[in-house]
């Protein structure tokens, strides 16, 4: 009877563990989610920005070949942004580690 018990009990933590491994996957994948959610978002707002920097100054003829690029080079500049504060993240990550 004992033997049993103990089986039950290992089962039962089997189960807790592989629903624990279930839930960190989901975890897992929400957060990925959520990143690429605050980039599109990220982007969106930087070419508001800029257009509304452009449009700001001028009401009729706006040269859409340098709006473009003043979109490219901001979205280029916030993915550095976004880089060096991944690295620093990591470091942080590493140091707390180690």
């Amino acid at each position: 009877q004992n033997e049993k018990e103990l089986q039950d009990v290992v089962k039962q933590q089997e189960e807790k563990m592989f629903q624990l491994i279930d839930k960190s996957g989901e975890v897992t994948r929400l957060k990925a989610e959520v990143s690429q959610l605050k980039r599109s978002l990220q982007h969106a707002e930087t070419e508001a920005k800029v257009l509304w920097e452009e449009m700001r100054g001028k009401e009729h003829q706006v040269d859409t070949a340098y709006v473009q690029e003043r979109v490219m080079l901001r979205r280029e500049v916030d993915k550095l942004r976004l880089l060096l504060l991944e690295k620093k993240d990591e470091n942080l990550q590493l140091t707390d580690k180690y």
